[in-house]
């Protein structure tokens, strides 16, 4: 079994982590598709408000691949079509009725997966609706169906905060996993299924499956750190990979024949009322999982991560990528002559504040604590990049419009994982910077 170690990186001190508890909770009331969250051009529309639709039935399409398609999570009647700024649709909300009717899918037994060939598992993927859960590097998008991509990573680890606990998710069925991971060998020559060396519960129950351990602090753990730290030549830069609730949806899929829509999802953050896991439905109400009710004023609702995530409004959605959502104090009060106060509970990874002398967990909040300035050249940045990037020189790079030097300083490498911006004196968005310039290479494309 290989190992790689990731030397740099964070180890996050903060409070709130969700616990072991798993609540299993009833359906909602309504489930909903945030388009505006999704790597789609542009959504075409195949329902409108009113719509009968049934588990599975489509919803949408990219109007600039007709083959990628979006399926209902729930059977009932389309009651919203919520636009955003410019008419862009922003989510599809769907009123259960209670009676899961659904769509018949191909169902495959294990020994015909096994004899299946790739296009058969391809096409059965993508008529089930689940090809967005399989992403390509390094812009993570949704991959074409008829590439052969060099090689599928499968991480099996959660250093992300308020990540839900892997081992809580495979307890159920390990045997689905197995069985995903027999899928992802059809559509590529080689799988990489990793977790981190922290994970001994999941090396006990997975481990025959796991090929390859990491070690490191987060974001040791994101497919684009474990790419750059174990790749032997660039045409891997262009491998796929898939989240492993995703893969367990695709699985589930193609051996039931009934799109799946059970999830998992960790709710942490010291504002959180309940800091737990709850298994729901994709497309879940925020409401549904936590009493917005309980919430402190001057609080925000975070989906997808602390650092790379987005907020959520108490009447939004998760969105179909999302697992864990946290709820944390959208800024911290003014402290009466905080300059000459030590700083004993302020997070920071500097030693600006005293609070770095301490090993004890902390409240993070989301302000950002001060202005934007120019860039110092502190490198503080660089010392946190888990691919060795040199981020200011990167950043300088984007703003003078510089291509070529800007992809040589390691731009396409960037896992976008937020610590550049998070350490940085001067309050720079450089990860936001980044994904910009990322995005517009990949058009230019």
């Amino acid at each position: 079994m290989q190992k790689i170690h990731s030397k740099r990186g964070i180890d996050f001190r903060i409070r709130g982590w969700p616990g072991e508890r798993l609540i299993e909770l009833d359906d909602p009331d309504r489930v909903a598709v945030p388009v505006d969250k999704l790597p789609v051009a542009k959504a075409g529309l195949l329902v409108k408000p009113g719509d009968r639709v049934r588990l599975g039935s489509v919803l949408f399409a990219d109007k600039k691949r007709p083959w990628l398609k979006f399926l209902s999570p729930g059977a009932g009647r389309v009651s919203q079509i919520n636009y955003g700024p410019r008419r862009v649709i922003k989510e599809l909300v769907i009123d259960l009725d209670g009676d899961e009717k659904y769509v018949d899918f191909e169902r495959f037994s294990l020994a015909g997966l096994r004899a299946a060939g790739r296009r058969e598992i391809v096409d059965a993927i993508v008529a089930g609706g689940l090809w967005w859960a399989l992403r390509r590097l390094p812009f993570r998008d949704v991959p074409d169906p008829d590439v052969v991509p060099p090689q599928i990573l499968v991480g099996l680890a959660a250093k992300e905060p308020f990540s839900p606990l892997v081992e809580l998710v495979l307890r159920d069925d390990p045997d689905l996993l197995r069985t995903g991971i027999e899928i992802l060998e059809k559509l590529a020559p080689k799988v990489i299924v990793y977790t981190h060396a922290d994970n001994h519960e999941v090396l006990r129950t997975a481990g025959d499956v796991v090929n390859l351990v990491v070690d490191g602090r987060y974001p040791a753990d994101d497919p684009a750190t474990v790419l750059y730290r174990t790749k032997q030549s660039a045409s891997e830069n262009r491998s796929w990979y898939i989240d492993y609730q995703d893969l367990l949806l695709v699985a589930g899929l193609l051996t039931t024949g009934r799109l799946p829509t059970r999830r998992i999802f960790a709710v942490g953050g010291t504002r959180a009322p309940s800091r737990v896991h709850f298994r729901s439905r994709l497309g879940v109400p925020v409401s549904h999982l936590v009493d917005i009710r309980a919430i402190e004023a001057g609080s925000r609702l975070i989906a997808g991560g602390i650092l790379r995530g987005y907020s959520l409004e108490p009447d939004g959605f998760m969105g179909i990528f999302e697992t864990g959502l946290a709820v944390l104090p959208a800024n911290r009060e003014a402290e009466f002559l905080a300059l000459f106060r030590p700083g004993f509970n302020r997070p920071t990874n500097s030693r600006a504040f005293a609070s770095r002398l301490r090993r004890r967990e902390l409240e993070y909040d989301c302000g950002r604590q001060g202005p934007e300035r120019a860039c110092i050249s502190c490198m503080y940045c660089a010392d946190v990049c888990p691919v060795d990037i040199l981020p200011q020189m990167l950043y300088k790079a984007i703003l003078a419009q510089e291509v070529e030097e800007y992809l040589a300083h390691g731009l396409l490498d960037c896992v976008r994982c937020g610590l550049c911006s998070y350490v940085c004196p001067s309050k720079i968005e450089l990860t936001e910077n980044f994904e910009k310039a990322k995005m517009e290479y990949a058009r230019q494309q």
